[in-house]
């Protein structure tokens, strides 16, 4: 570990070296996050740990022009901590969680639970602060909740489930033009409503909100096929000029003129958000194999736009965090997504009858599809699995991510079947489905069970007629939720499926509210 005391002492040259990497970014990251605002008083708030959160800060909105707090800041040759703390509490509105409703003694129902939560959730629209990290949100929206205070990408179509069921259709027709909002402004749709998050998308799934819309304006239908069509854009981004065997930001391309897709992050240093952490990571990394810091920030960043932030796929050695590779790896989800993508986009031109379109998208929905049984389907073991590209090889472990490529249509009749049998063999726990089959402590392995990965399966399992595994995953996870909920009142980001109680793992502490367990809960309830 770190001491606090070696990273709050910053050299002239270790600052510089830090003020190098975020130079050496590439357009798409040039808006200022809180690090480029605020530099060393940045530095020294998240690596003394003045707040247990190190999102607290970044999220903090400053009472004056920011220029004049950073003057004010180097005036003064050195602070204690309690002295710095009362002078960035002096200069900053500090956020406070998102506090639940606490919890009575009467349980009423999971459904009218999750229908009271909905008002506790909402928010107005937010017109950003100079010098802060929100983002401009021009209609109402819902966060997933706890630390959670701004929207995020791929939380909201799983929460958008559950408004829709509960007659909140106004809250899912503006959180879907929220972000279209967003690919307007930026090219894409940012991990969440930050500016610290706007160097990396997360799991692409604007175009399944799309599809719980139910609008049909043919002006409205048009805008929202050129904004995924965009949003397209933006995950292909080099797709025509990277050569086989080597990857430009979110494409990697192969011998024989396939395309398929990584995540990635535009940036090359610490997170604002996890910044102490992952300087951390960084110096064991470079401890252990001399590996440059920036490479380390990246794949952290990559970790981060996937949403599994973290997981053993994306770990050399399957265990240790500095160990991470994420850009090396082409996933099973993104490139089940990217399909689904491209799939709705071909749908949504048929509707305006743009045929040239049509043609693109179909011929490029059966290219990754082909693609994606050559890359990343194996058969020896009836389940996609991630590849490695960078070593020309599967990565020989079973994730919830095999279930991607049923959810978005992509498997044949008997892939799936193979699928199935795998998940009921190995990803099936008594509280629900697993992520991964390794316990490694990070949040994203066994024993946690997600909301998400949930629905996804059961999803996909029923588009296959797996009806049996998808009805028993279902009810499986419901009792989790249940159980847990009798037991504290609370619905909870993640859960442990081994033993049917609150999740753990990850960099903060488990979190209450929550967006994306009531939409599923109120899918799968729904679905019975």
């Amino acid at each position: 570990m770190i001491s606090a005391r070696l990273l709050a002492v910053v050299s002239a040259t270790a600052w510089t070296a830090l003020a190098s990497l975020a130079s050496a970014q590439t357009p798409a990251a040039e808006v200022q996050t809180p690090a480029d605002t605020y530099q060393e008083l940045f530095h020294q708030v998240q690596t003394r740990r003045l707040f247990p959160d190190g999102k607290t800060f970044v999220d903090a909105a400053p009472k004056r022009d920011p220029a004049a707090i950073l003057k004010a800041y180097r005036a003064q040759a050195r602070f204690t901590d309690a002295e710095l703390k009362r002078f960035v509490r002096a200069n900053f509105v500090v956020p406070e969680a998102g506090a639940m409703p606490a919890p009575s003694a009467a349980r009423t129902t999971l459904k009218a639970h999750v229908a009271a939560l909905w008002p506790h959730l909402a928010r107005e629209p937010v017109k950003p602060v100079a010098g802060g990290s929100a983002l401009a949100m021009a209609k109402p929206f819902v966060v997933p909740g706890g630390r959670f205070r701004e929207i995020y990408y791929w939380d909201s179509y799983f929460t958008m489930l559950g408004l829709k069921l509960d007659g909140r259709g106004d809250l899912v027709e503006s959180m879907i033009d929220d972000f279209g909002g967003l690919i307007d402004a930026y090219g894409h749709i940012p991990n969440g409503a930050r500016t610290y998050y706007l160097s990396r998308s997360q799991p692409p799934f604007f175009y399944a909100m799309v599809g719980l819309s139910e609008a049909t304006d043919p002006a409205l239908v048009k805008a929202r096929v050129d904004l995924m069509r965009r949003e397209h854009a933006f995950w292909m981004d080099g797709e025509k000029t990277v050569a086989p065997g080597k990857a430009y930001r979110r494409v990697v391309a192969f011998p024989g003129g396939a395309v398929l897709n990584r995540y990635y992050d535009d940036r090359v240093t610490p997170r604002d958000e996890s910044y102490r952490e992952d300087l951390e990571t960084a110096r064991e990394a470079s401890l252990a194999t001399g590996r440059p810091p920036a490479e380390v920030f990246r794949d952290l960043r990559a970790g981060a736009e996937s949403g599994w932030d973290f997981s053993s796929r994306w770990m050399a050695d399957g265990e240790h965090l500095k160990t991470i590779r994420t850009t090396a790896i082409v996933p099973v989800d993104l490139n089940s997504l990217m399909y689904g993508l491209e799939t709705a986009i071909s749908a949504g031109c048929a509707r305006i009858a743009d045929a040239p379109c049509v043609a693109e998208f179909d011929g490029r929905a059966k290219a990754r599809k082909a693609a994606m049984d050559t890359v990343l389907w194996d058969a020896s073991r009836g389940a996609y699995l991630d590849y490695l590209w960078t070593g020309g090889e599967r990565i020989d472990a079973l994730s919830a991510a095999t279930l991607y490529p049923l959810f978005v249509g992509a498997a044949s009749p008997d892939q799936a079947k193979a699928v199935a049998i795998a998940t009921r063999a190995q990803l099936l726990a008594s509280g629900g489905l697993r992520t991964t089959t390794r316990r490694t402590g990070q949040q994203w392995d066994t024993p946690n069970g997600w909301a998400p990965l949930q629905w996804v399966a059961v999803a996909g399992l029923r588009r296959y007629g797996e009806t049996a595994l998808a009805s028993e995953i279902s009810d499986r996870w419901l009792a989790t939720v249940e159980r847990e909920y009798q037991a504290s009142g609370k619905m909870l980001e993640k859960y442990d499926v081994e033993e049917a109680k609150a999740g753990g793992g990850g960099e903060y502490p488990l979190q209450d509210g929550f967006g994306w367990t009531n939409g599923v809960t109120r899918a799968l309830q729904e679905g019975r």
